[in-house]
């Protein structure tokens, strides 16, 4: 996902929780984010590489890797003589994400209706039933992450696709921490209407979908960012 040239998406299939050895460094990627978002790994969280390599029976260089990405994409917070935390994002914080999300998804989705190969239309739904099969376990919201960085790589835009890989998390993480409802049955079905519109070429009406969706996403943490900010200063 820290490529330039051509972001990484990490597989969205559901993961095992067997471990049957050491997972590939995506693999691991994709696992321990999830913990984060599904808050088995919380913000009060006290744990280091060791610890981290005994949960997901991994090699501690492959952790610190992980932890490195995650730093980067503002999930934790790494300090020398500290242990890593995961990262709290705020209000502004998040209200600074989204606004940079919308004005560079509506470009994507443009691009994207331009050249909707069958091999990409056919990925993305495939993320979709994915978030379906997943939700049954808790809420799809790495998943649901995905499929908008997929539907980034779709529009051959290497550089806005990067860029957008660097807000995503941050917003998959704000969701997980304020609402993690955000990425339900609604959501799916809005994934949904998106593809088709792109698959008509339709670029009026996905666009249209795509602030509609952002808009739902925007209401929803925004609101509940502001009353955790102002609980947090309360308390």
């Amino acid at each position: 996902m820290n490529s330039f040239a051509s972001p990484q998406i990490f597989t969205a299939l559901p993961f095992s929780r067997t471990d049957t050895g050491k997972p590939p460094p995506d693999d691991l990627y994709s696992r321990i984010f999830d913990a984060i978002l599904e808050q088995r790994i919380h913000a009060a969280s006290r744990f280091t590489e060791d610890s981290l390599a005994q949960m997901f029976s991994a090699r501690r260089s492959d952790i610190r890797g992980v932890l490195t990405q995650l730093s980067h994409q503002q999930i934790i917070i790494l300090r020398t003589n500290h242990r890593p935390r995961v990262a709290a994002p705020d209000a502004e914080q998040i209200r600074q994400t989204l606004h940079a999300r919308r004005l560079t998804e509506i470009t994507l989705v443009r691009l994207a209706c331009q050249r909707p190969r069958p091999q990409d239309l056919e990925r993305l739904r495939d993320l979709i039933d994915s978030e379906r099969q997943y939700t049954a376990r808790g809420p799809a919201i790495r998943l649901s992450g995905e499929f908008h960085l997929q539907l980034a790589e779709m529009a051959g835009n290497a550089p806005l696709a990067h860029f957008l890989g660097t807000l995503v998390p941050l917003t998959s993480l704000a969701i997980a921490q304020f609402d993690a409802q955000v990425g339900g049955d609604c959501a799916r079905k809005e994934h949904t209407a998106i593809v088709d519109a792109v698959e008509r070429r339709d670029v009026v009406m996905a666009e249209m979908l795509m602030n509609r969706h952002l808009d739902h996403l925007d209401e929803k943490l925004l609101n509940a960012g502001s009353i955790v900010s102002q609980s947090r200063v309360v308390g």
